[in-house]
């Protein structure tokens, strides 16, 4: 598998952070809220970091930059498992499904090269 371009790392993450931004506001206990404000501020550093690139070293393979994005992925698997009770939206849901994984990819293949 080839690797990801920044600029479509940046795209997936993006998509990524407005899914867990409605899921978040879907979630109906304080315990799925926590969980998924931990997430979204990992990618949110991640995306940061991201945007301080120059636009002319977005056609390079990602790497990953933060630490944080390093230990996100259990917290994704879970999430991503519990979605069904977590985020109450059926269109956030099967978006979210969609877009997971295809962000797990990206990191799996990170955490592999690491």
């Amino acid at each position: 598998m080839s690797q990801t371009s920044v600029a479509d790392t940046l795209r997936e993450y993006l998509s990524l952070l407005e899914l867990l931004d409605d899921a978040y506001w879907e979630a109906s206990t304080i315990g799925n809220k926590d969980m998924l404000y931990d997430i979204i501020s990992i990618f949110h550093q991640e995306v940061a970091e991201l945007n301080k690139l120059s636009i002319q070293d977005h056609h390079y393979p990602y790497e990953v930059i933060t630490e944080g994005i390093r230990r996100v992925v259990p917290q994704l698997e879970r999430l991503d498992e519990k979605r069904h009770e977590i985020i109450q939206r059926t269109q956030t849901q099967t978006d979210f499904r969609d877009i997971v994984s295809s962000v797990l990819g990206i990191l799996e293949a990170q955490l592999r090269t690491i």
